[in-house]
């Protein structure tokens, strides 16, 4: 049997963290089996989706790396797929036409709530063969009334599901439109879905839709319902614990590994290893070592992991993602250092790209003024001199390199007596225009020659006139 799993999301909304969860580990199941990855659109329900949903959905995916090797399906192109076995039910019995009013619905659920019953369609038109002229009637599946359903969960283990305790489910609506379980059956058959992994949200959907296969004869597919992801203090995953559009993240300069190595270990787990490359997890994913309680998104956790790719990537693959963010933040890097070399000299210090090119504009951009507390604790008159000494000897700098520079350094500070420190942070100041920078050769080296000459004669010039406002 070739493996064949799916995503289908339904574009009402945004791709978040739930979901790109949900599709890794159906994307991470058909790469470990040597299978297929199926995407599938739901757009059945046609006025929540938007063509802004679906094109969000996509990027993210494409963002993400997580590749289809079918798809994308569309839902709203196959209707006349599920009218064909929506009929076929009809005919062989196993569903009828409901027509019912929303009052008379809501009468039914009322009264059953008063009860202490639960609420459900009590079945009155399930024998009806009258057709009332004016009322477009919806199609509901006529539920087995004795009888179990045992599904035999990757994650959850055998789960058992009577039938009494389910009712008759509408299939198709009375626009003609059908339901997401009714849809997702056939879609499922059509395609070839061998394992159903989703969200455990659905589990108590799975023994309505297997009723279905099983009047339709198909296959039952496997299943594996994940646990639910929770934000840090315990409620369900909402906007403000980090689930936004997965883009959001990109926009924020959080790498695609790094989310997806976070997203993984929610749920799932390898010993104790923490980071794993991409064709780690498709080695070594299991769904049976898939845990079946709720986990907690930390943002934090997140953004450590982040550092950890930043710092371990090969600067050339972070290049195109810190072009993006001085694209985003109006810096033009053209003329400056290579994109490479700057993400060398500031990896280190930076937990997302966003963070990483925010702290080296100085590269590409000149200032008009030092950070005025910096300036005026390290700017002093006593590093007047041997700041000019430093400004002469770079000058002469036959290659402008963190080599050269660190030698220059080190001569003046020797000749001064200066620690190389006492000599590197007003360096820092001029060259930065604040107090914070990687090693100060590196910085200077990625600055360049013209503009730290420029910036030293504009840090000289400040000393300067803090001397004469002295005197």
């Amino acid at each position: 049997m070739t493996v064949k799993t799916r995503f289908a999301p339904s574009p009402t909304g945004f791709l978040h963290i739930g979901s790109v969860r949900t599709a890794l580990f159906c994307w991470l199941y058909a790469r470990t089996s040597g299978g297929q990855f199926v995407l599938r659109i739901e757009d059945t329900d046609r006025q929540r989706s938007t063509v802004e949903s679906i094109d969000a959905i996509l990027q993210g995916m494409e963002w993400l790396g997580l590749d289809w090797d079918e798809g994308p399906y569309y839902q709203s192109e196959r209707f006349d797929r599920y009218r064909e076995f929506s009929a076929a039910l009809l005919d062989a019995g196993c569903a009828y036409h409901c027509y019912c009013a929303p009052a008379e619905l809501d009468e039914i659920r009322s009264r059953q709530i008063a009860a202490g019953e639960n609420p459900r369609y009590d079945g009155r038109c399930r024998e009806r063969t009258d057709s009332p002229a004016g009322i477009d009637p919806v199609i509901r599946f006529k539920t087995p009334r004795d009888g179990e359903i045992f599904i035999d969960d990757a994650v959850h283990g055998r789960v058992v599901f009577a039938n009494s305790e389910l009712d008759d489910l509408v299939i198709v609506r009375a626009d003609g439109t059908p339901t997401y379980h009714f849809s997702v059956v056939i879609d499922d058959a059509d395609m070839g879905i061998t394992h159903v992994i989703r969200g455990d949200d659905h589990l108590n959907n799975t023994p309505r839709q297997i009723n279905i296969i099983d009047a339709l004869g198909f296959v039952r597919p496997e299943y594996a319902h994940l646990p639910m992801i929770l934000g840090e203090d315990g409620a369900r995953l909402s906007k403000r614990h980090g689930a936004v559009n997965v883009l959001e993240y990109s926009e924020q300069g959080y790498l695609p590994d790094a989310l997806l190595n976070y997203l993984v270990r929610l749920g799932w787990s390898h010993g104790d290893q923490e980071i794993f490359s991409r064709e780690e997890m498709i080695d070594l994913f299991r769904l049976e070592d898939v845990n079946a309680s709720a986990s907690r998104f930390s943002p934090e956790k997140l953004t450590w992991l982040n550092q950890q790719y930043i710092i371990r990537s090969p600067a050339e693959d972070l290049v195109p993602g810190l072009a993006q963010q001085f694209q985003m933040i109006g810096v033009d890097t053209s003329g400056g250092p290579p994109l490479d070399a700057v993400v060398e000299g500031f990896r280190e210090r930076a937990t997302t790209l966003r963070e990483l090119a925010a702290s080296c504009v100085y590269l590409f951009s000149d200032f008009d003024s030092f950070d005025a507390k910096s300036a005026k604790k390290i700017l002093r008159p006593v590093v007047r001199e041997p700041l000019a000494e430093v400004r002469a000897e770079l000058t002469k700098l036959p290659e402008w390199t963190a080599d050269g520079i660190q030698a220059c350094i080190q001569a003046v500070a020797d000749r001064h007596e200066l620690g190389f420190g006492k000599l590197g942070q007003p360096l820092r100041v001029s060259v930065t225009g604040a107090g914070v920078s990687p090693p100060i050769d590196v910085t200077i080296a990625l600055v360049g020659r013209a503009r730290t000459l420029a910036r030293i004669d504009m840090a000289l010039t400040y000393v300067d006139q803090r001397i004469a406002a002295s005197e």
